[in-house]
């Protein structure tokens, strides 16, 4: 899959059976040692009879596709080619090998997590992206560019490809956050699977929807800036202004307005501007600078 800036889809990736092939130990050096000389390949040592295989290779053969190219799979089957198992020291099924330059560089056997099997691949792949990728990339670049109706496209798009893809499920999101359509939001949250709720991208999604909806509900920035002139201890005050300059893109500010609190009162009801420093942090998300520069801040006042 090959998506324009403006999201449209403009051409298909490899089809998978370019992909994704059967080997034997004839065919080996041609289909994986050869082959891995120009892309990484995957070697799947499976016994059909092993249920533990059949469902490894499903996922392997999902993210195989989704990665458009950028690495290639083969399966063998060890009762078919025991010579080649035993030079590969295969002891048990599944083993997965991956193959790069001409020689394995990476293995693991046994059943494995989907997000195990990514890192795996990750591994193989290097800086090499994959059409999602590039195509998740493109649908944040959008959203941050203020155009999420663009980006909800094509997040949409990519989700049409991989429908448990953690990226675009919070991109959705945080698209309908920009909208200020938080009950579609809300909607789409609902209808998650729990598995799929834990994905690190997803929570941090759904946190910015709580900050979203907590700024909504914070009231007048002025009336609380009114409060702090004349009591420039009114907690309260300084945090519902925080939340207010959170709910209007400042969130630089809002940090602010927290750490002061937590600078003048650490403990104030139950630690609550620290808390919300820290849900604020994973909305942003710890690769933000605003993120890393208000951590080193809290830091330095905590253990001051």
């Amino acid at each position: 899959m090959i998506i324009e800036q403006d999201g449209t889809q403009v051409s298909g990736g490899p089809a998978s059976g370019a992909l994704i092939k059967d080997t034997d130990t004839a065919s080996f050096i041609a289909d994986v040692v050869e082959e891995s000389k120009t892309v990484p390949v995957i070697v799947v040592f499976r016994s059909p009879q092993s249920e533990a295989c059949n469902q490894l290779i499903v996922t392997l053969e999902k993210l195989v596709a989704l990665g458009g190219g950028i690495v290639k799979m083969v399966k063998v089957i060890v009762e078919e080619n025991q010579q080649l198992a035993t030079q590969l020291q295969v002891q048990s099924v599944p083993t997965v090998f991956g193959f790069k330059h001409g020689q394995p560089i990476d293995a693991f056997a046994g059943a494995q997590p989907e997000s195990q099997i990514k890192a795996f691949i990750k591994r193989l792949t290097g800086d090499a992206k994959a059409p999602i990728e590039e195509a998740l990339e493109q649908a944040k670049a959008l959203l941050d560019d203020g155009d999420p109706d663009q980006a909800s496209a094509l997040y949409a798009q990519i989700l049409g490809q991989d429908q448990a893809c953690g990226p675009a499920i919070a991109g959705l999101i945080r698209c309908y956050l920009a909208s200020g359509e938080f009950e579609h939001a809300k909607a789409l949250i609902e209808g998650l699977e729990q598995a799929t709720l834990s994905d690190p991208d997803i929570q941090a999604a759904i946190t910015a929807l709580e900050l979203a909806e907590a700024s909504g509900a914070a009231g007048d920035g002025e009336e609380f800036r009114a409060k702090l002139a004349i009591d420039e201890n009114d907690h309260q005050a300084r945090f519902d202004l925080a939340l207010n300059l959170y709910g209007t893109g400042n969130a630089e500010a809002a940090l602010e307005e927290l750490l002061e609190i937590v600078r003048r009162e650490r403990t104030w009801n139950d630690d609550e501007a620290r808390k919300q420093m820290l849900k604020i942090f994973e909305a942003l998300g710890p690769a933000d600078p605003v993120t890393a520069a208000a951590r080193r801040a809290l830091s330095t006042v905590l253990f001051s």
